[in-house]
């Protein structure tokens, strides 16, 4: 599947993984967030169920096995390119994710892996959206543990 200037959006998932009161966050290795930080996930394949998909992209960038929970939000990222054509179009569905094996390592897409406590956050540099999706992670973490 073509991923830059595609014919239509890409349905992605991604994984707020809240573990005590730190996050797992990647950086990514490739495009469109090359060198940035953020949740780990990717795009759903042909015929797998969306929690199947977080699953799997999980296992694959961090090694950790994981549970999806609740979806914590549904969102477009969009990425335009100079001539203001569309080069990324991602509909991304991102759940909160209980691990249920221990250690993260870096995998396939990504470059490093870090546990980062909520106050950290804003000096990740993350992008709005992904900072809004964790910040909602930890909050529905902390009612569910109530």
């Amino acid at each position: 599947m073509k991923r830059d200037y595609p014919e239509r959006p890409i349905i992605g998932v991604g994984a707020v993984i809240i573990r005590g009161d730190r996050v797992l966050l990647v950086r990514r290795a490739t495009e469109p967030l090359k060198g940035e930080w953020s949740v780990p996930g990717g795009v759903l394949e042909l015929g797998e169920k969306l929690r199947e998909g977080v699953r799997r992209e999980v296992l694959e960038e961090t090694g950790l096995q994981v549970e999806p929970g609740d979806v914590l939000d549904v969102f477009d990222s969009i990425f335009r390119d100079g001539q203001g054509r569309t080069q990324y179009h991602y509909v991304l569905v991102d759940y909160l994710c209980h691990s249920v094996s221990d250690e993260a390592k870096a995998g396939s897409d990504v470059s490093e892996v870090r546990w980062v406590r909520q106050g950290e956050l804003a000096a990740m540099g993350l992008r709005e959206s992904i900072e809004q999706v964790v910040r909602k992670g930890f909050l529905r973490a902390s009612q569910n543990t109530c």
